[in-house]
């Protein structure tokens, strides 16, 4: 599975190689699988969220500003999770993604 990052205009593999056009613009196939990738982030936030890791504590609380950054903080670690590989879910919308698109 290939990792995607975004810099600016540049789309960068794991190995740091470009996988743009030399046009400069990311394929059809780049797009996809970063909608993909985006797609399970976003479910994994939402599951953790369900889950009760972004709940306060009632005993130790960081007050309100723990609860506005609670949702950036699962966000994130969504993102490491996808990043690490996550469910295979980014990888089957992508590959369905792929049969439509042909």
């Amino acid at each position: 599975m290939i990792k995607i990052t975004s810099i600016g205009a540049i789309t960068m593999n794991p190995l740091g190689t470009s996988l743009i056009t030399p046009q400069g613009h990311p394929t059809q196939t780049e797009k996809l699988r970063a909608l993909a990738i985006d797609l399970e982030t976003t479910f994994l936030t939402e599951i953790l969220k369900h889950s009760g890791l972004g709940a306060t504590q009632s005993t130790f609380n960081g007050g309100i500003g723990e609860e506005q950054f609670s949702s950036m903080r699962l966000e994130e670690t969504a993102k490491q999770i996808t990043g690490s590989g996550g469910i295979g879910l980014a990888e089957n919308i992508f590959q369905s993604l792929i049969a439509r698109a042909k």
